[in-house]
């Protein structure tokens, strides 16, 4: 799983620090799951965004995202691990009703869930620390 900030690092700024991830789901060694709603929260986004910031068009990012990642039903909301900005809570819940391995933010709201987290069996990581 990652959150918007990371795919924008990825698609939009070209981060170095997210090559080893690029790498692994451009080969298929690791599956990114995706809603709906998490494409166009990344498409709303990218709309607020200066062009002149990007390494790539708009287009090309999404064009990306839609080739990369594989869209799944959006999860029902999980109580015991509740984050403290609504709009990520959308990206714990499908990473806890898929059983994903990982979570990966850069979002401090996210982030901060990392402990309790593990106890559902989800690794919540920065980029780096996946690597």
């Amino acid at each position: 799983m990652l959150d918007t900030n990371v795919v924008l690092d990825w698609l939009w700024f070209d981060d170095p620090r997210v090559a080893r991830l690029a790498a692994a789901l451009q080969s298929g060694r690791l599956q990114w799951l995706a809603t709906a709603p998490m494409r166009r929260e990344l498409e709303c986004v990218l709309a607020r965004l200066p062009q002149a910031s990007a390494t790539h068009t708009r287009e090309q990012a999404l064009t990306s995202f839609d080739a990369r990642s594989t869209l799944v039903d959006v999860a029902p909301v999980f109580e015991r691990l509740r984050c403290s900005d609504s709009d990520d809570q959308q990206f714990i819940d499908l990473a806890v009703a898929s059983g994903a391995a990982w979570l990966i933010s850069r979002d401090r709201a996210v982030l901060r869930l990392a402990r309790r987290a593990s106890a559902f069996g989800l690794a919540i990581v920065t980029p780096e620390r996946w690597a």
